[in-house]
This record gives structure tokens, C-alpha cells and sequence, in this order.
């Protein structure tokens, strides 16, 4: 273990604790990641010294919770190089944004016989609130394929997209197999058809440089829990020229203009989007957290987690019985694996009794299983603070559960 390693270990208290009298070994980050001291302390100075409602108030404390909370919305478009910080709204995380697209962007721009595109690797997140605006407006869903590589059958996406295709909602790594979808081709591919383009990034804001002008997608969705960031916390982007048109998702507080009894008009973006009294304490936390990888540095962060990946992939390939789910060309954060004919809850189980944390199920990707035609897999997903001494202590764990389950 390098010097850095240790130093960034050392920012996380859990990974000293142990598991049935072992030493911790995380790999569970896929579903969420641990939160460096810096975030916890932040969020504890916050609650212990500042806390008050935000953006009403005139009094001191309010004032210094609004600096704090409109700094951390700064902090976060530059994260993501968006155009301007009113492009960026707070939210629970992806799920919530997603929603808030589906129903928000619907009610503007779907009416019946429309179509959204998804595609047939998507957590069940980016798939259930679009199948809730098709039943409500009388649209279809299409699928855009997987190969069996794993990877999108991108040559397939322009027969999918006609005058009636309103989105094409994608993800940017897939949550099971680590495929990481060209989002730029895409895009090109969609804008040449005036089609918008909603990214999901629960994948990979927290394991790569993610820049929305780059990419020119038009929404960006991520969970702060999955970059080490309080849970409850999130992130919705939009492009100005979509987020003016957006009907309010929610009614309440903040959102408004004016309310009267005759009518009500509605606030600017983004506080039009962000009804109500917002975690501010979790949104100053996430930008602590966005801190925390911009001073690691992308660069490191991808290096070092692909190191990872292509090491476990090594070391369990062709070895104990494992068969690696997909093979994509472009692989980030995770790797899914069976051994033999074993089921996946029974090689977790016994993972978690020598110290080891991975993920186990249909990962909430049931339609991607079924084109697989497994149950589940096992999965381990890695976060910054994961070393190879780490993915030794997982492959000898594994190997021991390849034995004991024949």
C-alpha cells in the first residue's frame, strides 16, 4: 500500500472496523460509498454552529446556511463544467431527479403516441418512472439493445429515433456490468434529430471527470451517496433552454412567485424546482465531497480505480470456477461475476463472513438479467479508497467459497 493509499484510508473511519473479527474489506460501492471525516465534520459544524433555514430568513444564521448551501450549488456546476449554477438543482439523488424529469419534462414536451428511448442495461430507476409517463400519457418505451459483449448495439439507435422520439434517457455506466456507454456518439446521434439526451451518471461521477459541455448532454442525473457524499443527496442538471419550459415537480415553498388564490406563478430556475425547506446540511456535505475528489484529482481517481478493475479481472479470470459478467471494451467501477452454477446470495453470504462486503441480486436491473438469462450476479465495485491489498483478501475469499460451494 502506497503512501497516498494510506493517507486517503485514513480519512475513513470504517474501513477500521472489522466483520465477524475480520478486517473490513469494502466493495459494496457501487450501492453507496463511505464519507471521508472532512464531510462529517462539515455537516456537524454546520448542524452545531449554523443551522437555520435557508433563503427566508434575515437574520444572521440564515444568511451565513444560504451562503453555504448557494456555495455549494457553485461548487457542484463547476464539478460538472455546468454552464451556469442555475442550472444545477438540489435533490435526494438520481432516483428523485429521474422522477422529477419524467414528470416535469413530460407534462411539457409528451403528449400520446410520443416515444422515450431507454435502454436494455438500465437500473430499474431510469426505466419505471418512464413506463409511469407512458401509461399516463399513452406513449411507447423503446429499447435500444445490448450486445453480448454487454455493451449498447449503438448501430440500432437510428432506427429507433423518428419524428415521435421525445428522449433518449441512457446510462453512463452501467450499474452491473461497468460498461461505460459513448455518451458523445450518443448525443450526436440524437441531436442530429433534435432529440434530447438525459444522462444517468450514478456511475460514473463518482469514478470520472464528468463535463456536460463536453458531453453536450442535455441532463445529468447522480446520486451525492455514491461519491462519498451524505445519503438523501443529489443532483439534477438541465440545460437553461429545457429547465425555463419545465413545469414545477413539486408545489410548496421557494418554488413560488406569487400566490393568491386566483393563480400562483412560479419562481426561477432553480428554486423552481426545490419546493419546500431543502437538506441544506446534506447539499453542503455533497460539495464537501466534490471538494474532496477535485483535490485527488481525476486523473488519480480514474487511474487508480482502473488499476483496480483490470487487476481483479486478472486474478479472477480463467480461476475457481468464475465466470466474468460481460466484456465490454471500456470497463469502470465494478466487476460481476457467478462461480459455476452457484447462486449469487450463497458466494456473498460467505464473503461477508471472512470480512468482505460485495453486492449480490439483480441489482435493481431485472430486464438486463433477463437478456442475460441469469438470476443475479455477485459484484464488487470500488471506490478511492480500495487497494490492491484489498482485491488479494477478495480473491482469496472468493476462491475459499468456490471450494466450499463445489
Amino acid at each position: 500500500m502506497t503512501p497516498k493509499e494510506l493517507e486517503i484510508r485514513s480519512q475513513f473511519a470504517i474501513l477500521y472496523e472489522k466483520v465477524y473479527s475480520k478486517p473490513l474489506v469494502y466493495l459494496d460501492n457501487g450501492a453507496t460509498t463511505q464519507k471521508p471525516n472532512r464531510v462529517l465534520e462539515k455537516m456537524q459544524y454546520v448542524y452545531e454552529h449554523l443551522n437555520s433555514n435557508v433563503h427566508r430568513g434575515v437574520h444572521y444564521l440564515s444568511n451565513q446556511c444560504t451562503d453555504l448551501l448557494e456555495e455549494a450549488r457553485r461548487v457542484m456546476a463547476r464539478h460538472i463544467n455546468a454552464a451556469e449554477e442555475a442550472e444545477v438543482i438540489f435533490t435526494r439523488g438520481t432516483t428523485e431527479s429521474i422522477n422529477l424529469m419524467a414528470f416535469s419534462f413530460g407534462e411539457t414536451f409528451c403528449k400520446a403516441g410520443d416515444k422515450i428511448i431507454v435502454t436494455e442495461m438500465e437500473h430499474h430507476s431510469n426505466i419505471v418512472p418512464w413506463q409511469m409517463l407512458c401509461q399516463r400519457k399513452g406513449m411507447t418505451l423503446r429499447v435500444l439493445p445490448i450486445t453480448d459483449e454487454g455493451e449498447l448495439d449503438i448501430e440500432k439507435l437510428d432506427t429507433l429515433i423518428n419524428e415521435k422520439t421525445k428522449l433518449i434517457s441512457v446510462a453512463h455506466v452501467s450499474n452491473v456490468l461497468g460498461t461505460v456507454n459513448p455518451i458523445k456518439d450518443i448525443v450526436a446521434k440524437a441531436h442530429s434529430k433534435n432529440v434530447p439526451v438525459m444522462v444517468d451518471g450514478a456511475q460514473s461521477v463518482p469514478h470520472m471527470k464528468v463535463d456536460v459541455q463536453d458531453l453536450d448532454c442535455d441532463f445529468l442525473v447522480f446520486s451525492g451517496h455514491k461519491m462519498y457524499g451524505p445519503t438523501g443527496s443529489g443532483i439534477f442538471y438541465g440545460k437553461r433552454q429545457y429547465l425555463d419550459q419545465m413545469v414545477p415537480y413539486h408545489g410548496g415553498g421557494e418554488m413560488i412567485d406569487k400566490v393568491s388564490f386566483s393563480g400562483t406563478t412560479y419562481n426561477v430556475i432553480p428554486f423552481k424546482f426545490e419546493a419546500g425547506t431543502p437538506d441544506y446540511v446534506a447539499a453542503i456535505g455533497l460539495a464537501e465531497a466534490a471538494k474532496f475528489m477535485q483535490e485527488l484529482g481525476f486523473d488519480y481517481i480514474e487511474n487508480q480505480e482502473h488499476d483496480l478493475v483490470q487487476y481483479t479481472l486478472s486474478q479472477l479470470q480463467g480461476h475457481y470456477g468464475v465466470n466474468i459478467i460481460g466484456a465490454p471494451k471500456q470497463r469502470s467501477g465494478s466487476v460481476s461475476f457467478l462461480i459455476n452454477k452457484a447462486h449469487p446470495y450463497d458466494v456473498g453470504m460467505i464473503l461477508d463472513k471472512m470480512g468482505v462486503a460485495v453486492r449480490t441480486g439483480h441489482h435493481c436491473a431485472q430486464p438486463l438479467m433477463e437478456r442475460l438469462g441469469i438470476v443475479g450476479t455477485v459484484r464488487a465495485s470500488f471506490g478511492i479508497y480500495n487497494t490492491r491489498e484489498d482485491v488479494d483478501i477478495f480473491v482469496k475469499a472468493v476462491r475459499q467459497a468456490s471450494a466450499m460451494l463445489g
